[in-house]
């Protein structure tokens, strides 16, 4: 009784042998929980605070709640539970699982193809990601005083336009009156509407980022920021030091105390005067928007981009399952988790904007933003307002540092292990903490141009091209390359081997038909709403355009190069013939482990098999088998002289694992 509980703890079917590591060469979870919140740490992040509320009540309030919950349901949780399921069969990152159609493996740049595709929108991503965190480090570090340094307009690098909310030093402010009409509180449009400034924004551009005139003057480093940078990686190092044996028990806290923090700001706001009205603003449905088709345009983007999906970093985290684990419940309840915590957030967010709004006698519009403008400029202002204004700031950035660890960790998890994959040799298997340093090195050195005066432009260069329509490019081909070229029929036999039942009846049609068409719908949206990126008053040069443009098609183009490489190298005597060969499964596909390569994926050349084959044939049949008995003794040796650097158990004081 107690064998079996273990085993469903630990997401492995009833009755299966119980080991600490079902694949002990590659490791897996420590136990469900530890995936469960790293996928939730995964999702959750920077834009379910900074972007969804925004979004919620630029388009109807209330009234969104309607296309994002449809969107999620179609689109959302069953290309989620497709990525989880995709990874999980495979006991493959992004790179190597694409075994499954070798034609697709450097399609998009992330994987090998698909998969090189999601490798290098997730080095882009990864390495902007961090230069947010390592911001709200600094803003962290600068929080730990009596007074906020953003609070007031006396300090050096204030100008003649600063205008404070609060008390400058023993008096009022005297133009706070004429002020308050004209407060903007974020960073995107305060320059076009007024010359008046608020102290948080002048400390966010003349302080903090020293931001230059154009993105191409870099200007010097900005030490305070390169050294948080340093700090940013050396913690996301630290916590990935052996892999998901480490990272599965640092997110007990970096996944749940977010919530925590939440809360309190959530209690703490609703306390306030005016904050009624902020949530008023918030969720108050606009009905006549719901027939706007930019606002479900906006639902279905966010739903995607807020998941992660495409990104590999799904199918990595699922990698590490043990092969029967039930990933058909977590993904759903990783995705209503995710979407729940956003609306949740938007309480947050709102009944704070409504009280700075109630003191300023403005609209709550006045004063909502969004992205860096609503993190580092709106927000911070509004907690000036506060008693203990420093507390306050202490949590709120705190609870940002932790939402963008638990992303961090998992897009550089997903490139360390796509690399490990992919080489696969004994070495590198064993030295995986090496291939962790070097990567977490070389993604340190990457964002040091960001640290600089021009940082804040490449930052949201790379935020709106390199990890926008690609993503959904990539999403679109790995949908039809699983289920028209893969079979989806091989895949749902795949999917009930894995878990015990086959997918859900509404999950198979989503695969096929309804995912694949939001997607494109999510596409032709991008596309048809593009405009050139400007950040506050300044608009990007040409040149910058172009380079986002690059960085975009990049983890794209090589689906079609890879592709053609592909077809010209596999055998045939037309190119009917090398397209049919080269979009056939690597004989290798299938569950990684022999004891679950049952059915169609059992071995072909058994002992019993061989003798009835002709007499040279069963020779080299049984060389092979014996190559590949040695071959897997050799692994097993290896496998027990692993530390655990590489994710796994040390078995060396447990010679009986199942015991």
């Amino acid at each position: 009784a107690s064998q079996s509980e273990f085993s469903s703890l630990n997401g492995a079917v009833p009755g299966e042998p119980v080991k600490k590591d079902e694949n002990s060469r590659r490791g897996n979870w420590g136990n469900q929980i530890e995936f469960v919140l790293t996928s939730v740490g995964y999702a959750v992040g920077l834009g379910n605070v900074w972007r969804f509320p925004y979004l919620c009540y630029r388009n109807g309030g209330g009234a969104f709640m309607l296309p994002y919950f449809i969107m999620l349901v179609f689109c959302g949780i069953p290309l989620f539970f497709l990525e989880l399921s995709f990874g999980q069969f495979a006991s493959l990152g992004c790179l190597g699982v694409w075994k499954i159609s070798p034609m697709f493996k450097v399609f998009v740049l992330v994987g090998f193809g698909v998969g090189y595709g999601m490798m290098v929108v997730s080095t882009y991503i990864g390495i902007y990601y961090n230069v947010v965190i390592c911001i709200a480090f600094y803003y962290f570090f600068m929080s730990m005083t009596n007074l906020l340094p953003w609070t007031y307009c006396n300090n050096p690098w204030n100008t003649a336009d600063c205008t404070g909310v609060v008390g400058s030093g023993r008096h009022l402010n005297a133009s706070l009156a004429n002020a308050t009409t004209t407060l903007v509180a974020g960073v995107s449009e305060v320059v076009n509407r007024t010359k008046r400034t608020s102290p948080s924004e002048e400390y966010w551009k003349h302080y903090v980022l020293n931001i230059s005139d154009d993105i191409g003057n870099f200007g010097e480093v900005r030490l305070p920021i390169l050294g948080c940078l340093a700090v940013s990686w050396c913690v996301v190092f630290l916590c990935l030091i052996r892999g998901v044996k480490s990272s599965g028990k640092v997110v007990y806290f970096t996944a749940t105390f977010p919530y925590v923090v939440l809360t309190i700001l959530f209690i703490r706001g609703i306390t306030l005067d005016g904050a009624i009205n902020g949530i008023k603003y918030y969720l108050t449905p606009q009905w006549q928007k719901v027939l706007d088709a930019k606002v479900w345009g906006d639902a279905a983007s966010q739903i995607f981009y807020s998941l992660g999906c495409a990104w590999g970093g799904l199918i990595t985290m699922a990698s590490y399952n043990k092969f029967h684990n039930n990933c058909f419940r977590d993904s759903i309840i990783i995705s209503i988790t995710n979407c729940a915590t956003s609306v949740y957030a938007g309480f947050v967010i709102f009944s704070i904007l409504g009280f700075m709004a109630h003191h300023l006698n403005v609209p709550v519009s006045e004063v909502a933003d969004h992205g860096p403008g609503l993190a580092f400029v709106a927000y911070p202002e509004a907690l000036t307002l506060l008693p203990i204004s420093p507390l306050w700031s202490l949590l709120f950035f705190f609870m940002l540092i932790l939402l963008g660890l638990g992303t961090q960790f998992c897009l550089l998890e997903t490139l360390v292990t796509a690399i490990v994959d992919e080489i696969g040799t004994d070495w590198i298997i064993r030295n995986k903490t090496i291939i962790t340093l070097v990567v977490a090195i070389a993604g340190f050195l990457l964002g040091v141009p960001l640290t600089t005066r021009a940082g804040i432009y490449w930052l949201l260069l790379m935020d709106n091209y390199a990890a926008s329509f690609s993503l959904v490019i990539i999403s679109c081909i790995m949908c039809i390359c699983i289920m028209y070229i893969y079979g989806h029929r091989n895949y749902f036999k795949d999917v009930e081997m894995m878990l015990g039942f086959p997918p859900p009846l509404f999950f198979k049609v989503c695969w096929r038909f309804i995912s694949p068409l939001i997607i494109s719908f999510i596409l032709i949206f991008t596309v048809i709403q593009y405009k050139p990126i400007t950040y506050n008053d300044y608009v990007y040069p040409g040149w910058s355009l172009a380079i986002g443009f690059a960085m975009a098609l990049s983890s794209v183009i090589c689906i079609p190069i890879y592709a053609l490489y592909k077809i010209s190298r596999s055998p045939g005597a037309t190119f009917r013939e090398r397209l049919k060969n080269a979009c056939r499964s690597h004989p290798k596909w299938g569950p990684a482990l022999q004891e679950h390569r049952t059915g169609r994926y059992a071995p072909m050349a058994s002992e019993d098999t061989v003798e009835a084959r002709p007499l040279k044939e069963k020779e080299e049949l049984k060389e092979e088998l014996k190559e590949e008995e040695k071959e897997k003794e050799r692994k097993d040796e290896i496998s027990l002289t692993i530390q655990g650097s590489n994710g796994s158990t040390n078995t060396h004081n447990n010679p009986n694992p199942s015991a």
